[in-house]
């Protein structure tokens, strides 16, 4: 643990560095530039509207808002995920060639992703001023819920790091099983409801609470949307994601540190 925080002391500077440089280069060759980061969302967001909105309707209150607030978690989570299999592999000039904690390349993604998340967050502002959805005092419970998620995310992201570099055909593997994740997640329904009117009614708790994307979701869209503050079991789920997200954190961690020096001989 003592190493760890000093590590990330030392190559915080690095993790912001480098993630401002993939920022910009990503909109480098971009006529719309930094326009994209909005335009890309909005774009999947009017797609599932129309698709889930309009052509299969089930009545859902500021559906757009509801849909915008799960892409946000979601790409947060897939995208730092997926991008995270074969970072070491992608970056294997910086890897061979100087130190630092592999995990660093994924807390730099990660960080990509999260001000991407915060665009779009604040899009998710505009559209209820757009809307006239009610501000209640509640929608603070957003913050510990997106921060709780970005701990899960990196973890997760750290030990699929690590395995990535030896298994091959982990990052095909890695993608069908996001896809099952993002459908059971409710990204574009209500999955309560959904559960609640199904042969599966009685797992209804226990898929929506053990799927970190499925409940920070529903949070966010219960306090944003309806203004309601969440129930007591909401708070200790909470907490309980948080510590495995820790947890997931020390695993990861303690993998990369016993193993990455195997890591360039392999990659």
């Amino acid at each position: 643990m003592n190493r760890f925080i000093k590590d990330m002391k030392k190559y915080m500077p690095y993790a912001k560095y480098s993630a401002r440089s993939q920022l910009k280069a990503e909109v480098a060759g971009s006529h719309l530039n930094w326009l994209w980061w909005i335009l890309e969302p909005v774009c999947f967001m009017l797609v599932y509207t129309l698709v889930f909105g309009v052509i299969m309707p089930r009545k859902i209150d500021n559906f757009s808002i509801f849909i915008f607030i799960g892409l946000t978690l979601w790409n947060m989570f897939n995208k730092t995920v997926t991008n995270s299999v074969r970072i070491v592999k992608m970056n294997k000039s910086v890897v061979s060639k100087i130190y630092l904690p592999k995990y660093i390349l994924v807390l730099t993604r990660l960080f990509v992703n999260m001000f991407k998340s915060v665009i779009q967050l604040i899009i998710v502002a505009v559209m209820m001023l757009i809307y006239r959805v009610p501000v209640t005092i509640r929608i603070w419970n957003v913050i510990p819920a997106f921060l709780i998620m970005a701990v899960i995310t990196f973890g997760f992201s750290t030990i699929m790091m690590h395995f990535g570099v030896f298994v091959e055909d982990l990052e095909n593997i890695v993608r069908v099983v996001l896809q099952l994740v993002f459908y059971m997640s409710g990204i574009f329904f209500d999955l309560v409801y959904s559960l609640n009117h199904s042969a599966f009614k009685a797992f209804t708790t226990y898929v929506l609470r053990c799927n970190p994307i499925a409940f920070f979701s529903y949070l966010c869209r219960r306090v944003v949307l309806e203004g309601k503050a969440p129930f007591a079991v909401d708070y200790i789920t909470m907490g309980l994601w948080a510590v495995v997200g820790v947890g997931l954190v020390a695993l990861g961690v303690r993998l990369v540190y016993k193993y990455e020096n195997s890591y360039a001989k392999i990659i």
